[in-house]
């Protein structure tokens, strides 16, 4: 049985709760996982994945759920088919000069967008969940997830690329409709 056998069955797993901002822990930097984390994470990927899903959302970080370790998980693919990447201390390790604007949005921020301008183009090192270390080149709308999820790591949310009006207003919103549930 491989590690990731239980997508096929996520529907049925319960999704773990996603923390929304202005919790502290998402401000938190994470901590490099270590070979005595993975059993950690191995558990924590099912709840992770189901809460990606349902939500419906492209990327969740760690930090998300509540744990400081430094890995997040992605998959842009649409309807039925999972095609999931698990990245565990990843790093950005060469950006285009080139700049890009894109509509974000947050699981930690439900129903805020704004237009955030990160690098069109990156390049990312980082680990499996075999250990393995990769290399992968990313543009578009992956570099924008792998970049939005990094900063997560970093304890930074996408609303603080945004000016300080900008983020005022998104922060005041959620409030208003977080107490209005």
């Amino acid at each position: 049985m491989t590690s990731l056998d239980f997508l096929s069955r996520v529907d049925d797993i319960t999704p773990t709760p996603i923390l929304i901002a202005p919790h502290p822990v998402l401000k938190r930097a994470t901590r490099d996982v270590r070979p005595e984390d993975m059993a950690q994470i191995r558990d924590a990927l099912p709840g992770m994945f189901s809460a990606m899903y349902k939500a419906p959302g492209i990327g969740l970080a760690a930090p998300q759920v509540g744990l400081g370790l430094r890995f997040a998980l992605i998959d842009l693919s649409e309807g039925d088919v999972r095609d999931p990447m698990i990245l565990i201390n990843p790093e950005i390790i060469e950006e285009s000069e080139t700049l890009a604007s894109r509509e974000e949005g947050c699981l930690s921020l439900p129903n805020q967008y704004a237009e955030v301008i990160r690098p069109e183009a990156i390049r990312m090192r980082y680990r499996t969940l075999d250990g393995t270390t990769e290399e992968c080149e990313a543009s578009d709308l992956l570099a924008t997830c792998i970049q939005h999820e990094l900063d997560h790591l970093d304890g930074v949310l996408f609303v603080d690329h945004l000016s300080s009006l900008k983020r005022n207003m998104i922060m005041r919103r959620l409030a208003k409709e977080q107490r209005g549930k």
